[in-house]
């Protein structure tokens, strides 16, 4: 069975910088963990970050929290474990949050503090796509699943 991986803030943890999460309640969700398919990590968290934490965002190469300091390595750090788990449990997929400076897959914060997105990818999701695993937010459950029957199809097929 295909395991996923999954931003620990989309299943309700309490993980986000300011102490939240960004639950989300869908039937896709519910049926993969039902499942067992999910397998949840916060990079942010993983790397050492405290919750809550101030708000960063990516300037040029680096992560900086809101106070100006240089996070970055904590980030890597979150980055390389998430990888690594995937690694270990042979994970090909990949659901993160949307706009993080670890998990934005399309979007993340300019670096401005002044709550504006542009293109652009967080430090995980660009090392997890770096080694081919395939990276979604929580907008694209639909084309997650639709994988998922192709692969399973394709199994039947060819395996």
């Amino acid at each position: 069975m295909n395991k996923i991986l999954i931003s620990s803030c989309l299943l309700g943890n309490p993980v986000r910088y300011d102490g939240g999460h960004k639950q989300i309640k869908h039937n896709l969700i519910a049926k993969w963990q039902a499942e067992g398919r999910l397998v949840s990590l916060c990079p942010e968290v993983a790397g050492g970050l405290p919750t809550p934490r101030l708000p960063a965002e990516i300037i040029d190469t680096k992560v900086v929290t809101s106070a100006g300091e240089n996070v970055t390595n904590a980030f890597s750090k979150g980055a390389e474990l998430t990888l690594t788990l995937c690694q270990k449990h042979q994970i090909s997929i990949a659901i993160l949050k949307e706009s993080s400076p670890s998990c934005g897959s399309q979007r993340i914060y300019d670096g401005s503090f002044a709550n504006q997105l542009v293109a652009g990818e967080g430090l995980t999701a660009r090392l997890l796509k770096r080694h081919g695993i395939r990276v979604f937010n929580e907008t694209q459950l639909d084309e997650v699943e639709k994988l998922l029957r192709l692969s399973c199809n394709s199994n039947l097929i060819f395996g």
